[in-house]
């Protein structure tokens, strides 16, 4: 369906219209009240051609966009199945003492997290519309005072990534008040909790397999990185 443009908004069609009215006047007498609304009509008919020839910004950028989510939805299947491996590590080493077991769960309770991960992915590729913002005003204002309220309890790289969205949403909100298309920046930011998250796992993966396991303190360090991974899916959901 064609919509109405501004015909000043390109020259050519201006030029079109102000050939149609000078050959009206001068070589045809077509007069005035009859070719001023014609040259007008020619110009704007002329912009809608000209209009209708451009690409579709929007929907080209929706439908990389899309791809771009497709391929964190690949790195994420990639890093499910990697903490089944790691589950399947976990349940094989760790089954003496309640340290063991209590490592055992975080572990679980991390990878059971990490599944998830696909799903959200699916949730926020449905959000992205015509919009200039996966999210509004009030969404960012709320996901800004969940991450502020959990940073002082997060530690290590669950706390560098909450503070690199507190900065990015805080951002993101100054761009949504002046209408600025603010989606790449916040599926950047997915990606980069994604990548995180592999990150992690990948750590506590090797030291699970390197680690002295009757040792506590090589223990906590273990419960510690299950902990992060933890806090980082908090940081996913936060931002879906």
């Amino acid at each position: 369906m064609l919509k109405l443009v501004n015909p000043f908004d390109y020259p050519i069609a201006i030029l079109i219209g102000g050939v149609s009215l000078l050959v009206g006047v001068r070589i045809l007498s077509i007069p005035n009240p009859l070719i001023l609304p014609t040259a007008a009509a020619v110009a704007t008919g002329s912009a809608i051609f000209l209009k209708s020839r451009e690409p579709d910004t929007e929907k080209i950028a929706k439908q990389q966009l899309e791809q771009e989510l497709k391929q964190i939805k690949v790195l994420a299947q990639a890093i499910v199945t990697k903490s089944e491996i790691l589950l399947k590590e976990a349940n094989q080493s760790l089954t003496i003492g309640d340290f063991q077991l209590d490592l055992l769960v975080a572990v679980q309770s991390a990878c059971d997290r990490i599944t998830e991960l696909p799903q959200k992915i699916d949730i926020l590729s449905q959000k992205i519309s015509f919009s200039d913002s996966l999210f509004s005003p009030d969404q960012l204002e709320k996901q800004l005072q969940e991450i502020q309220a959990k940073i002082p309890f997060a530690s290590g790289v669950a706390k560098q990534q909450l503070e690199q969205l507190e900065t990015s949403i805080k951002r993101n909100l100054q761009l949504t008040q002046t209408g600025q298309d603010t989606r790449q920046a916040q599926i950047l930011n997915l990606h980069t909790l994604v990548q995180t998250s592999a990150g992690v796992l990948q750590e506590l993966q090797n030291k699970l397999r390197t680690s002295n396991l009757n040792n506590f303190e090589e223990i906590k360090e273990l419960q510690k990185l299950s902990q992060e991974l933890n806090q980082v899916q908090d940081n996913v959901n936060i931002l879906i």
